[in-house]
């Protein structure tokens, strides 16, 4: 409780002074706005309930894609760095070729997949799968790269083949890499999900934020913001917590 006390005091102030600036008129002056586009937090919470149903519905699509292109994108990164640490060549071939890809901003690569696959979920699991890579790989690559060369030796003493040393030494050691870069990836998730039904969708979160945004449906644009950041932080939590479980030695 300790650990959780200052900073729900903190967002407890915060939505606080959220909702008497914008239910007094004084946020939406400061901005030189009209006062229903600044909804204050009774309003969002209330259009969380009322559309509570649209909200699931869109909520589920969302996060599907989320779920699904998180694993492919973890697994991806996993096996890519494997390759990395195993051979050498291609870690000097294709490890500068990845952090260079991450140049190419994925509102560029979203209306391209769409074109070329549909409307379906396929586009949009590739787009999560691609932010969500990045992190994980590089962070991965570093941890199976981090062991000490002592042990190392002492496990090739005792008859150690290449994959018993990849397996008993050096991918525990890497598990607090793991963790740290899928926890990262778990906070650009929700963002690559909304990117990608932006770029062509039927259904979710992120087309009901567009839709909400055209119609100045301010409060429910709020609320579907609301679930987004929900579902990054119940996934990070969920990421720390196998974390505890897993890596009990850190």
């Amino acid at each position: 409780m300790s650990r959780w006390a200052l900073p729900l005091l903190v967002v407890a102030a915060l939505i606080g002074a959220w909702q008497i600036a914008a239910g007094s008129g004084a946020l939406a002056n400061l901005l030189g706005l009209e006062p229903l586009l600044v909804p204050s937090p009774a309003e969002i919470a209330s259009s969380l309930w009322e559309n509570r149903s649209l909200l699931a519905e869109n909520a589920w699509v969302t996060l599907r894609e989320i779920l699904l292109g998180f694993l492919c994108g973890l697994a991806a990164g996993l096996a890519f760095a494997v390759l990395l640490r195993l051979s050498a060549t291609l870690r000097r071939a294709f490890y500068p070729l990845m952090v260079a890809s991450q140049a190419i901003p994925i509102l560029v690569i979203a209306p391209i997949l769409v074109v070329w696959f549909g409307y379906g979920i396929g586009p949009k699991l590739v787009v999560v799968a691609l932010i969500c890579f990045f992190p994980i790989a590089v962070n991965a690559t570093d941890g199976l790269r981090s062991v000490d060369p002592e042990a190392t030796k002492m496990l090739r003493t005792l008859n150690g083949s290449r994959l018993q040393v990849l397996w008993r030494l050096e991918w525990p050691t890497s598990l607090p890499f793991v963790f740290s870069g899928a926890k990262i990836a778990a906070t650009f998730a929700p963002i690559a999900a909304v990117f990608g039904e932006w770029a062509g969708a039927n259904s979710g979160l992120g087309v009901l934020i567009r839709e909400d945004s055209a119609n100045l449906e301010t409060a429910r644009m709020f609320a579907a913001v609301a679930i987004l950041t929900a579902i990054a932080l119940a996934l990070f939590g969920l990421l720390a917590f196998a974390e505890r479980r897993i890596v009990t030695w850190r």
